[in-house]
């Protein structure tokens, strides 16, 4: 039987055990640390809301990823326009595929799996002639 204090509980990052919707330091002092609400937006015009502890101008982060489509996403909106040099943006699973593999190797790849389809009677044949 699992003890009750030792069980795992799922928490918020930033969230301190025991704390509830305060911190620690807010519980002990009885006052709520100020807080910021900034806005972040992309080069497609997505805007991402934080909400960070109320710090100087430049402890806040300049760039955020953008929540809906995952490109760089700035405060005033113009940062974001500049591609990063390092980073290559999102590439879907088929796209690292086609970097490993030639369109020859594909297709003895599909070949080889539609016989072994064919072969184990999983669909019927008609389904497979035209692939």
């Amino acid at each position: 039987m699992v003890h009750s204090a030792s069980a795992f509980r799922g928490t918020r990052v930033g969230v301190t055990e025991g704390a509830g919707p305060k911190n620690q330091s807010e519980a002990a002092s009885g006052e709520r640390v100020p807080r910021i609400r900034v806005s972040f937006w992309c080069a497609k015009g997505h805007e991402t809301q934080l909400v960070f502890l109320r710090l100087p101008d430049e402890q806040l982060p300049t760039v955020w990823d953008c929540r809906r489509c995952g490109a760089p996403a700035s405060r005033d909106g113009k940062e974001a326009d500049l591609p990063d040099p390092l980073d290559e943006g999102f590439k879907s699973h088929l796209e690292y595929v086609k970097e490993r593999r030639s369109d020859q190797d594909a297709e003895a790849v599909l070949a080889g799996a539609l016989e072994k389809l064919r072969a184990g009677g999983v669909l019927p044949d008609e389904l497979l002639r035209d692939a």
